[in-house]
């Protein structure tokens, strides 16, 4: 799993010394790892979780009056005064109220977008519990999976959201790895980063396997080494 994060080091540490609009960022994320990757598909169906200042719902209103669509926005804070538009249904409720929220549903989704509580369990729930609403070949996207901009003395520096980020981001990777044959990962760590898990057919997934990094091995057999050898 080292490996992921060097790849992705390598390229994305030049952004921590720019400055960043989080809202324009927002959007720019939305538009280039969402929007790009869907912006043909036609008669759409979204479900969004999470929608505060309504900038991805917007977003995906547009695309469903273009392509023509329907997308479900659930938050437990009422947003229902901030669009009128038939395309759209919005549910006041908790995420994980499977029962109310599913009750909406009349077809499986091409997008689920997963941004209300950013907590590495609670995303995984959500992950697992609307797994089965997602058509094959149809994209989960989370939000929220880059630690860096929140790193010690970087541009937002915040040590929880700094900790509460990567747990996610590990979090996703033991799902991965427990369902290489069922899902496709791609990472972007534009801003706060987001993730887009790829569905590769009809299968249930997997419960998330365990990472046990090697990263200190060599620490601890030196340190075992040095151990015998005072004893010696």
């Amino acid at each position: 799993m080292e490996l992921i994060y060097k790849y992705y080091l390598i390229n994305i540490f030049y952004m921590l010394k720019k400055e960043f609009n989080p809202d324009q960022n927002y959007k720019d994320k939305i538009n280039n790892f969402i929007l790009d990757h869907e912006i043909n598909k036609k008669n759409i169906n979204i479900l969004e979780f999470g929608v505060r200042e309504g900038r991805s719902t917007k977003m995906f209103l547009d695309l469903c009056a273009s392509n023509g669509g329907k997308l479900i926005s659930v938050d437990i804070d009422d947003y229902s005064n901030l669009f009128s538009d038939n395309n759209w249904t919005f549910l006041k409720t908790r995420d994980d109220d499977y029962n109310k929220v599913s009750s909406y549903f009349t077809d499986d989704f091409d997008i689920i977008l997963i941004d209300s509580l950013h907590e590495p369990n609670h995303v995984s729930k959500l992950i697992y519990t609307y797994w089965k609403h997602l058509k094959p070949f149809g994209s989960m996207y989370i939000d929220d999976i880059s630690w860096l901009p929140y790193l010690k003395n970087s541009w937002r520096d915040h040590e929880y959201t700094e900790n509460i980020n990567r747990d996610t981001f590990n979090k996703i990777l033991e799902i991965q790895l427990s369902n290489y044959d069922n899902i496709n990962l791609i990472f972007s760590f534009s801003g706060s980063g987001m993730c887009r898990i790829i569905k590769q057919n009809h299968n249930e997934l997997s419960k998330p396997k365990l990472m046990f990094p090697r990263k200190n091995y060599i620490k601890k057999i030196l340190k075992k080494f040095l151990f015998l050898f005072k004893k010696a």
